[in-house]
């Protein structure tokens, strides 16, 4: 049997900060495997984002952390993400909304106090007409934030709470304490 690994100490703590966060209940964390080629230790969550008990989002945060630093990075940890969810067609079609989708993510973290330098990525949006036996909904919209940054300090639970709130906005859930008002229709009403 192998000797247990010793982790480097900052790695350690960034991961234990990760592990500390409870997100609002809407959101689901799960920790699965992380990426192996892209730095010497990595961690990695995966997200799904519930609203009235439909998945209407996912991501994933991998941290990324190299002893050695990386030019790149400015630093010796990276944070990576991936966030996608469903759109109305014409929310998705605006022509703002991958400027939207970008203050998205920074405005979250910068409302969680999560510092950071070296940001950088980018917001895809997109429109799928269904045909033949694929038939559904006449169109459906997507959005995708893929985007990377350095965390400054070694407590990353700021960063988790900031990538969180991210997810709720792709997810267009309301703010905590917030409920949504649905529109009723009268009896009789079709």
């Amino acid at each position: 049997m192998a000797p247990p690994i010793a982790l480097p100490e900052v790695f350690a703590r960034a991961v234990a900060g990760l592990r500390s966060v409870t997100c609002r209940p809407e959101i689901v964390l799960e920790e699965v495997g992380a990426p192996q080629r892209l730095a010497p230790y990595a961690f990695a969550l995966s997200a799904g984002v519930l609203r009235d008990g439909d998945e209407v989002a996912t991501g994933r945060l991998i941290l990324l952390h190299d002893p050695a630093g990386h030019e790149a990075w400015q630093g010796t940890l990276r944070l990576v993400t991936y966030v996608t969810a469903e759109l109305e067609v014409d929310l998705a079609s605006d022509p703002l909304l991958p400027g939207v989708g970008w203050t998205w993510l920074t405005d979250a973290l910068d409302a969680q106090e999560a510092r950071y330098r070296a940001i950088g990525g980018t917001v895809t949006q997109t429109l799928s007409t269904r045909f033949g036996e694929l038939a559904g909904p006449p169109a459906a919209g997507d959005i995708e934030i893929r985007a990377s940054w350095t965390p400054l300090g070694a407590d990353l639970a700021p960063h988790l709470l900031g990538w969180c709130t991210l997810l709720a906005s792709t997810a267009g859930l309301p703010p905590p304490g917030v409920t949504a008002l649905h529109t009723r229709r009268p009896a009789g009403a079709a």
